[in-house]
Order: C-alpha cells, then structure tokens, then sequence
C-alpha cells in the first residue's frame, strides 16, 4: 500500500552524503509504507550522522528514536535493514502516531555495499542538482539498487508517489525537482494566484515589463521580473516541472511567452481570455509557425469551467486544472 509522497525537496540525500564524505558516516533511514495512521508520508527522510547529528524526520517519539538506535547499529555492521513499528491506539501518541498504525522504514548506511553506495547517492544527488527527475530503486530482497528516470516510473512520477511495486520487495523513492509557475501579467487575477500556488507547493515567479503593475506594494515578497516575458521565461529556465500561465489579453505580451513555453517541456500552457480571443490568438500563432499539435498544448480559456466570476475564484479554476493536469495528464 502507498502513501502521499512527501514532494519538498529538502536536502536530506546531500547532507548524508557530505556527511560520509566528511568521514563522519551516515545512514539514510527512509519510510517505505505505512498503514493507518503516520506522522510522515511514504518516502520521508532522516539522516544520522555517525557523531549523533539529525537531518529531517521519519516518524516521532519512541519510534524516530528506535530508529536513530537502530542507524547506529548499521553503521557498525554494514548492512541494510527494514523495521517495521506497529501501535495499538492506546499506545500511537506515546511513539508519535495520531492513532493506531504501521510504519516499516528503511535503513541504510552510506558507503557499504550492503547499504547504499556512495556512487548511487552521488548520481541521485547530481540528478537532483540539475533539476532532473530520479528514482532510487532498492529491492530489498538482496539490497541491489539503481538510480533511473521518469520513463521508468511515470505514473509514479507524475502523482509524486513513492511506495513498493507490486512484487512487494522493489521500493521506488521519487525524487522530483520542486513545482515552479510563472505567471505572466500581474493583473488582479495573479494577486490571489500566486498566493493559491505557494500553498499548493509551487514556486511562483510573476512576469510583467509594466512596472506599475508588476510592483512590490501589489505583490509583497514576491519575485518579479520587469522584462519580456520571452527573455525572462529564457533567463529563469523552462522544464517538465514548470507550468505557464499567461493573463494580460495583451498580445505584445502573452504572445512571446507562449511561443516561449511551446517550445519547452513545460507540463502545462494555461491561457486568459474568451473562446473568440482564443480564436484570435490561435490564428496568430499560427501566421508564427505553430503546429496544430503545438496548438493543443494550449489550455484555453485558462482554467476549469467551474463557473469562475471573481479574480479568486478564476484563479482558483486555474489551480484545479494545473493540478489536474499534473496528476492525471492532459
């Protein structure tokens, strides 16, 4: 059985690495299933250091400190182990657990063969320094592992879902690169956005070349950027982790962030503006070259059809449909 993936992309694999690299050895221990009730989802992080020092969480209480004891006991022998914590209701609050539940976590020491290898946390490490998607894959049958991408898991990948495959000994730790969005116009509909987008998890980043309206008293502590959307979509990077969604029904404006982002791996294209704007906008994209398969990327009128009349609830429709097409595709 799987559970929600913790998607933050801390830096537990780093820390353990430079602490082995240190020579202060290190164990991963990492939650690999849970039934009922657990404080930390499937594919949460702790890392031990040899010296005593904690980076991130697997559990609480009785159970975190069972599984500190338990890292120091790998890292004497070497060996990868899988625990397994099961509480009564009467006895979850004692070792961290809301109520009852079952919680099997992984521990594995840095640098032993028989744990994870200082190579394959290094290239899951580098992957994840280049915002590339990895999975670790651990069967922990006989303690043989690899480091792959997302053609391998996609399913996983795109519902940020770590957990055991089928075989019930092949675990699949997802590590993808944290969800950015840059939305382009900063008009009234962006204000309530870029707040909606921060709570579901994503990194907004507001484009607008119109001072006045791109302004920090408009958007305290947000990051803005003054120049063409074209130019500031290239500077800031385009991948399969980031979604765009243009709002200013200004051509001059939206136009060059949408020929930006068609030629990126972006995982979804969210356009403003009514069925004729759209008309519209579509025959000029297609005076520019667009393809008609390059024109289908396109979501517009941006956001699900929930009847949106206020700028919050327009940008609630358009949380909903960036939200479905990232879980469920387009």
């Amino acid at each position: 059985m799987d559970a929600k993936t913790d998607t933050s992309f801390d830096d537990i694999p780093e820390i353990a690495l430079d602490w082995h690299r240190a020579g202060k050895g290190a164990v991963l221990a990492t939650v690999v299933q849970t039934w009922g009730s657990a404080p930390r989802p499937t594919g949460s992080m702790l890392a031990v250091s040899g010296e005593g020092e904690l980076m991130g969480s697997v559990s609480g209480g009785c159970v975190e400190g069972a599984v500190v004891a338990e890292a120091f006991d790998a890292l004497d022998s070497g060996k990868a182990t899988v625990l397994e914590f099961g509480v009564s209701d009467d006895e979850a609050f004692a070792v961290g657990l809301a109520c009852g539940g079952t919680i099997r976590i992984m521990v594995q020491p840095v640098g032993d063969t028989g744990g994870l290898p200082e190579a394959t946390l290094a290239e899951l490490v580098a992957a994840r320094a280049e915002r590339r998607p990895a999975a670790y894959v651990v069967d922990t049958a006989d303690w043989s592992h690899r480091v792959a991408g997302p053609e391998a898991f996609p399913d996983r990948f795109r519902m940020d879902r770590s957990g055991f495959e089928e075989d019930e000994k092949t675990f699949v730790a997802i590590h993808n690169p944290p969800l950015r969005m840059a939305i382009v116009g900063a008009v009234h509909i962006s204000q309530p956005l870029v707040q909606m987008a921060r709570m579901a998890g994503y990194d907004p980043f507001l484009i607008d070349p119109r001072e006045a309206f791109g302004s920090e008293s408009r958007f305290p502590g947000e990051e803005i950027s003054h120049d063409w959307p074209d130019e500031a979509l290239a500077a800031w990077g385009l991948d399969a982790r980031k979604a765009v969604v243009t709002l200013t029904h200004d051509p001059k404006i939206d136009d060059p962030a949408i020929l930006t982002a068609l030629k990126s791996e972006v995982f979804y294209l969210g356009c403003l503006g009514s069925r004729r704007t759209h008309g519209k906008r579509v025959a000029r994209l297609q005076e520019a070259g667009v393809s008609e398969a390059e024109m289908a990327r396109i979501h517009a009128p941006v956001g699900l059809d929930i009847g949106a009349m206020s700028p919050a609830e327009i940008a609630v429709s358009v949380m909903a449909e960036i939200t479905q097409v990232l879980r469920k595709g387009s």
